[in-house]
């Protein structure tokens, strides 16, 4: 028996190897031994590994939705390890249900328990790009229409990348149910700016309010781009994309 390594963990028959969920951990090891699909669905040893794939099955389609949501901050650009990294966050929060049994855990109920939000707004999305490393300013959530001010603004204290001319900063209040994963993004106009840019304090309002879908997340996306002749080009290098979610409401 040896632990499954990869990006993206299986569960199954392939090749005659058998790979499983143990004790949260992906498993893989050679088929036979009775370890059989009918097995797997009947026997009761077998209970604890339908119990994790059950809630695998569940986090990946949470994971699947969520991805989708967030699409517009990081649209034709490719992250590394970006579906296995949500997987862990999604099966931290579906840890935290402590009202269904084990094979029933979901993440919606995991979010509405203490530490689910922070687990949300804590959560590294894009490590090669931290935005509050990037913006290392004061951030505001105006709790009346959600706009988002960053005071103390300095273009100066900006994190460009190498080879940037401008950064686009994204903003919207993603209202996501976690239940039935229907989500509805509310965004505000992006703001692109130049290096050169002398104001101190910015705005982004988005221009629609959630209706109450689900939780909403107030999420901030980054990204720098080249100015070329006149055009601006976005840059795709691994550290050109940023996204946070600042708030959990």
């Amino acid at each position: 028996m040896a632990q499954q390594t990869g990006i993206i963990p299986l569960v199954g028959t392939l090749n005659g190897i058998n790979f499983y969920y143990l004790n949260g951990k992906p498993i893989a090891r050679k088929a036979g031994g009775g370890f059989t699909r009918k097995a797997i669905k009947t026997k009761v040893s077998m209970k604890r590994v339908r119990e994790n794939a059950n809630e695998f099955g569940h986090c990946s389609a949470v994971n699947k939705a969520f991805r989708s949501a967030l699409y517009p901050f990081y649209k034709g650009h490719k992250f590394t390890n970006f579906h296995s990294r949500l997987m862990g966050l999604f099966t931290r929060l579906k840890a935290l249900d402590t009202i269904h049994k084990r094979g029933n855990r979901s993440v919606a109920i995991g979010i509405g328990q203490a530490h689910g939000f922070k687990l949300l707004e804590q959560f590294s999305y894009t490590p090669a790009r931290n935005v509050r490393q990037v913006l290392p300013f004061a951030f505001d959530v105006s709790s009346a229409n959600l706009a988002l001010t960053l005071t103390d603004f300095d273009i100066t204290q900006v994190d460009f990348v190498e080879g940037a001319t401008h950064i686009a900063l994204t903003y919207g209040v993603l209202d996501f149910d976690f239940d039935d994963l229907n989500y509805t993004l509310h965004m505000a106009p992006p703001l692109v700016l130049d290096r050169s840019y002398a104001g101190s304090t910015l705005t982004l309002e988005p221009d629609t309010l959630p209706s109450g879908i689900g939780t909403a997340l107030c999420v901030l996306g980054v990204r720098f781009y080249q100015e070329v002749a006149g055009a601006l080009y976005v840059l795709n290098a691994k550290d050109s994309v940023g996204i946070a979610v600042l708030k959990c409401l």
